[in-house]
């Protein structure tokens, strides 16, 4: 947050811890890419504005933050970070200050925000109420935050599952793959995941329910292991990771399968995206591979926000979270997310209320 962006005739001036991109990346980022300063906020906002300031409880690290580091020729969907700013992504706050009318200090918040421990957001109208403060604040992070909605329209909207289809979920123990293998158990499917630690797979199937799960990195061929699983071949793919996995996916779906494309984890750090060379067989088996982003879907929040926490107070839905304790973490574990560090939905606590 920039202090001269909040400033005000009022309001106490405070210190402000913040993670801030150091410079530009190319190839694998490091934690040196990023560091941890110190300012100031002021905890008011303008006179007549509609903004407002809010102190971070939790802030999300999430896969396509890489994309941000580094800076592109042509626009993406969310702009580049900035150098020397503070990183920005999903989180929990409380409203400190505001002059929205539907945002009243104390109010419990989430969405876009900054690595820091106050942010000023000119425009909250993308915030939305925490309604359910008796389940964790920091579900709101993952569950019932933008990986829960990513997971919730992917699989629903996009893969439009039945009853015995045959899903397979990759980085399937991560934030959103962990509640897609649970859809599709709640819809009568057959589900198996992929994770890269024989930890993870044990999560996936003591704990997620998953029929079953397999380690990526024992399996030198992909293809064949997908063959052993789904011998009659795969319906829905939801796609995280790309490269030789999808490639090895595209020769094992049924005609008419559907592939919701959320990500591409394994191709964020290359510097030459991978090929992927049996591309036909979309055409062949009458494939449909569709992308989607979370913020088409953010007017379905309220829907969605009521089924996922009837699932959580039910015990129909269960969800994992490694958590770093201070902004001073915030760096590492981002950087953890792109060698698997992580078990469950990666967030950082910047403060517990």
């Amino acid at each position: 947050m920039a202090a001269a962006a909040a400033s005000s005739a009022d309001g106490q001036e405070v210190p402000n811890k913040r993670v801030i991109l150091k410079r530009y990346v190319s190839g694998f980022p490091s934690e040196d890419d990023m560091e941890v300063v110190t300012g100031t906020a002021r905890l008011a906002v303008p006179p007549g504005t509609a903004a407002m300031v809010v102190k971070n409880l939790y802030v999300s690290c999430d896969p396509y933050m890489r994309g941000r580091m580094t800076k592109h020729d042509r626009p993406s969907y969310v702009p580049d970070f900035v150098v020397g700013e503070a990183l920005v992504n999903f989180g929990v706050c409380k409203v400190i200050a505001s002059g929205h009318p539907d945002f009243k200090v104390g109010d419990l918040v989430w969405g876009m925000t900054g690595w820091e421990e106050y942010t000023f957001v000119p425009k909250p109208e993308s915030f939305f109420k925490i309604n359910h403060p008796e389940l964790p604040l920091s579900y709101y992070t993952g569950v019932l935050g933008m990986p829960g909605l990513t997971a919730w329209a992917g699989f629903f909207d996009v893969g439009k599952p039945k009853n015995g289809d045959y899903v397979f979920v990759s980085a399937a123990s991560g934030a959103v793959g962990q509640l897609v293998g649970q859809f599709a158990k709640l819809t009568g499917c057959y589900v198996v995941g992929s994770a890269g630690s024989d930890e993870k797979v044990s999560l996936l199937k003591s704990k997620f329910g998953f029929d079953e799960a397999f380690n990526y990195k024992k399996e030198q061929d992909l293809d064949a292991a997908l063959r052993r699983y789904f011998p009659e071949g795969i319906d829905i793919y939801f796609e995280n990771v790309g490269g030789r996995t999808l490639e090895a996916v595209l020769s094992n779906m049924r005609n008419h399968g559907r592939i919701p494309t959320c990500g591409m984890i394994s191709q964020y750090n290359l510097e030459e995206p991978e090929g992927v060379h049996n591309l036909f067989q979309i055409v062949a088996k009458r494939l449909r591979m569709e992308g989607f982003i979370v913020m088409d879907y953010y007017g379905q929040y309220h829907k969605f926000e009521q089924e996922m926490a009837g699932y959580l107070k039910e015990g129909k839905i269960t969800y994992v979270e490694d958590i770093a304790d201070g902004l001073e973490k915030a760096p590492a574990a981002l950087i953890g997310l792109f060698t698997g560090r992580n078990v469950g939905k990666q967030l950082v606590a910047v403060a517990r209320e």
